[in-house]
């Protein structure tokens, strides 16, 4: 089995032009029942590295960088840092990989993709997992986001880069040293004086700029999605998760594909998908 995945790309458009989405391929490229994991507002397609080697035998794995992250290219108007275009990223992706069958994990940002794209008619998604996720987000979590998103960080070192990270992300919960470095360094890029994160902090600008009005629009036509999506979906949350609120993942129970939730002791916002235990439960979700 693979070790390291292979990097690819797919030229995106916007208004304005065009861009390169980067992704992360795990597993046969002959393969077509494929998993794309997409991932949260900061972070990058590296993220589901354990996750993608243990599907890596049973699946192709598609783990993009969403523009503005990673390997991708930055957007020339901040603006476009939003839903609708990573919608149309995916789904020129989508399009690119030929895939048979389609399963969808989404962490954070990338759950909500997921359910924006698996309500839509005639979505090729048959399996779903939400990482702590859902068409509602508890105002908490989106205030200690915003405290952090798109401030200029550098570091002198990786392991000094680590250290600051792991302050600002107590809700992903308890990892060995190894297990925080893996995730810790593809978010790093040397800048000539040490290291930055790896995203633009233009991404800050539509998160900030989100009105009252604009995020309850939002919880409006996320429910919508919801209340459309026909596939299998699993729910992940973090028993201390500060986006997905036990209510709100309750009524995912009741609402829409009849969520299964699994809760997590000892985590908040959000599960890495790294531990063993979390692992198990989307192979055996998505294998089933």
């Amino acid at each position: 089995m693979d070790r390291q995945p292979r990097l690819c790309t797919v030229q995106c458009l916007h208004p304005g032009g065009l861009h390169r989405m980067a992704y992360w391929e795990w597993g046969s490229p002959q393969c077509d029942d494929v998993v794309v994991c997409v991932h949260g507002l900061t972070r990058q397609g590296r993220d589901f590295d354990v996750l993608a080697q243990a599907l890596q035998a049973e699946r192709r794995v598609v783990c993009p960088d969403l523009p503005g992250r990673g390997e991708s290219e930055w957007l020339s108007n901040p603006a476009l840092y939003q839903v609708p275009q990573y919608l149309a990223d995916v789904v020129t992706l989508l399009a690119r990989l030929n895939a048979r069958r389609l399963a969808w994990v989404g962490t954070s940002l990338g759950g909500l993709i997921g359910i924006a794209l698996a309500g839509m008619p005639n979505s090729p998604i048959d399996r779903l997992v939400l990482n702590d996720v859902g068409p509602a987000l508890d105002p908490r979590g989106l205030m200690r986001i915003a405290s952090y998103v798109g401030r200029q960080m550098r570091f002198d070192t990786p392991e000094q880069a680590a250290d600051s990270l792991r302050e600002i992300s107590e809700g992903f919960g308890p990892h060995t040293d190894e297990q925080w470095m893996a995730l810790t360094r593809p978010m790093l890029r040397p800048d000539g004086h040490g290291w930055r994160l790896h995203y633009d902090p233009a991404l800050a600008q539509p998160f900030s700029a989100a009105t009252a009005q604009a995020v309850a629009a939002g919880e409006v036509a996320l429910w919508q999605a919801y209340d459309q999506i026909k596939a299998p979906t699993l729910v992940l949350r973090g028993e201390d998760s500060d986006i997905l609120h036990p209510q709100t993942a309750q009524v995912m129970t009741q609402r829409g594909p009849k969520a299964r939730v699994v809760e997590l002791a000892g985590v908040g916002h959000a599960p890495t998908l790294v531990q063993p235990n979390q692992v198990d439960l989307i192979r055996d979700f998505l294998l089933s």
